[in-house]
């Protein structure tokens, strides 16, 4: 057929439009969020603002209401953000977390459902059974606004309280879906399920997902391990290998998302599937899936129409945030040897973010009465927890203690090819005025065993380490073990200000490789034993912990508080000591 004269020009000029629309969205959000940052306003937060102003009743005007493509991209995006909290998850703090982490994504989810669906019928004066397909939707925490605020807050938790955080958030999704599925079915066909169905469901959800997600990600892994390519183009095979596996076991019946978290778990612990420079690429393509999600979210989304239901849906996001998420975490974690602070944090960390907006087009999909009200009282519920939970991330960390001491990192670190471990690292740092390396030679410096100096960087010029002398903003590279990092980082920089240990359980720090005796003898409050005399800190540790430890994990050895300051690859590096207090006597004399 003869095209009409301009309808070519036309549908260019929108193709532009759209183009110059998303880039112009994607820019604001990005900028705006750079901003909010500093006020403690979390970068997801502002990209679903950012969306609703650019949608229907903002300044933006655009009409969208694709809820097929919404549900696609949320999740593809899911699929890419949890196969990079899975790359970034080490294998041993996974053993150390699994137990209460699997307690908190299937019993704490459910006893969160639960609660928040029988208020949720009572404040919105609906059905309880959609009460309770309510409660299934916002029940489980999101993995995005978690790895995100925990990333970009800049406050370093205790490992295994972080840990607990992420793992529950990885795999936690296929409890929400396995129960909002079903609440769907029973609404629609109360007389087509039974137990033993429900059971299979479960089991197929989990099973299907951990066995396929384990199995895939050795082969994806082998892949990565014998293909050479630059970093970029690994971190889109890696990406499209992660889809490849999400689809795979949703096909097959599973869940996708335990199965691609599973999958970068295992890609993330192989040293030669991926590189750091993959890492930092895969970080980008997981900061750009969070972005486009939350951004198509916020547009599709009508803001007067949640105006019509703010007040109900905050009683139910404050019931959440404040009765039952507490109650059910201090429910799944009885079991485990967490403290009362270390719960409550865990409790005010149940973040909910786009894996609950996701599972609310679920009805809309079906076509189910009310649906409409469920997704806008599931994106009040997201918006609050973003804003309130969100923007007091340290402010909670300092009143539930669960801090650790911001050490200082190196500039760049590459590992050496070829070693064995301990393996060595080529480590950069600026040298600071005020710390204990400015103005000294460095033939004087006493640095880590095996520690070695091989370049100083001043004024863009190079100057040999022999003889040299160093002053404040020379950047020095330093060889030596990647355990030697911490000793290094307080060598070259400043000390700390002393209220910064105030946040923790010890007074400062000792090396791992101290003696426990000689400690002892100056602190301790008793005797030690003859198995103890030899040993040093980091060996009366690790035999006195029941499990591995992580970093914060405290112990008591000789009346003395000690505390896994800093670890690498299970190594105790360094130790923190907290000195007995008054009434519990000093030294053995």
């Amino acid at each position: 057929m003869p095209q009409k004269p301009g309808c070519k020009g036309d549908f260019l000029e929108s193709i532009d439009h759209v183009i110059l629309i998303g880039a112009a969205v994607m820019s604001l959000g990005i900028v705006f969020g750079a901003i909010s940052a500093r006020l403690g306003v979390p970068f997801l937060l502002v990209f679903l603002l950012v969306g609703m102003l650019a949608g229907v009743d903002g300044p933006g005007g655009i009409r969208f209401a694709n809820t097929w493509l919404s549900f696609l991209v949320g999740n593809v995006a899911l699929a890419v953000i949890l196969l990079d909290g899975g790359l970034r998850t080490r294998l041993a703090t996974f053993r150390v977390a699994l137990r209460p982490s699997l307690s908190l994504a299937t019993v704490g989810v459910l006893i969160t459902t639960v609660l928040v669906g029988l208020f949720a019928a009572w404040v919105l004066q609906i059905d309880w059974k959609l009460g309770l397909l309510l409660g299934a939707i916002v029940g489980s925490t999101d993995a995005a606004a978690v790895f995100s605020l925990l990333n970009s807050s800049g406050v370093r938790l205790k490992e295994r309280v972080a840990s607990v955080l992420e793992i529950e958030s990885g795999i936690n999704d296929p409890m929400a879906i396995f129960l909002t599925l079903t609440l769907i079915e029973w609404i629609n066909a109360p007389h087509g399920l039974s137990a033993g169905a429900l059971a299979t469901r479960l089991l197929v959800q989990f099973g299907v997902g951990g066995a396929l997600g384990l199995a895939l990600g050795y082969v994806l892994a082998r892949v990565l391990e014998r293909v050479r390519v630059a970093e970029g183009l690994q971190a889109i095979l890696l990406c499209s290998g992660g889809a490849m596996v999400f689809a795979i076991v949703q096909t097959a019946g599973g869940s996708g998302f335990l199965a691609v978290y599973l999958t970068g778990m295992l890609i993330g612990n192989r040293e030669r599937a991926v590189g750091a420079d993959a890492m930092r690429a895969m970080d980008g393509m997981a900061w750009l899936a969070q972005s486009v999600m939350f951004l198509l979210l916020g547009l599709l989304v009508t803001p007067h129409r949640i105006w019509e239901v703010a007040l109900p849906a905050m009683a139910v996001a404050l019931f959440l945030m404040l009765v039952a998420r507490p109650i059910a975490v201090w429910l799944a974690l009885l079991p485990f040897r967490f403290n009362l602070r270390e719960k409550g944090f865990i409790g005010w960390m149940g973040l909910r973010g786009a894996v609950p907006i996701v599972l609310a087009l679920f009805p809309m999909l079906q076509g189910m009465p009310d649906s409409s009200l469920l997704f806008r009282v599931a994106f009040a519920v997201v918006l609050a927890s973003l804003l309130l939970q969100g923007m007091t991330v340290p402010l909670a960390a300092r009143i539930a203690r669960v801090q650790r001491p911001s050490y200082p990192e190196p500039l760049s670190r590459t590992r050496m090819q070829g070693t064995r471990e301990p393996a060595f690292d080529l480590m950069q740092f600026e040298v600071e005025p005020e710390s204990p390396a400015a103005g000294e030679r460095v033939d004087r410096i006493e640095l880590p065993p095996r520690c070695r100096i091989v370049t100083i960087a001043r004024n863009e010029r190079l100057l040999p380490a022999e003889g040299a002398a160093l002053a404040a903003g020379d950047m020095v590279s330093v060889l030596g073990p990647a355990s030697s990092a911490p000793a290094l980082g307080q060598l070259f920089h400043r000390p700390s200000r002393p209220t910064a240990w105030a946040e923790v359980p010890h007074d400062f720090v000792l090396a791992g490789e101290a003696m426990l005796r000689d400690v002892a003898g100056l602190y301790g409050v008793r005797p030690l034993t003859p198995d103890e005399q030899p040993m040093t800190l980091e060996d009366a540790m690790l035999a006195a912990f029941p499990t591995p430890p992580v970093e914060g994990d405290s112990i008591e050895l000789a009346g003395l508080t000690l505390t896994a300051a800093r670890m690498d690859r299970g190594r105790i590096v360094q130790v923190g000591l907290r000195l007995p207090r008054q009434g519990q006597g000093q030294g053995q004399g």
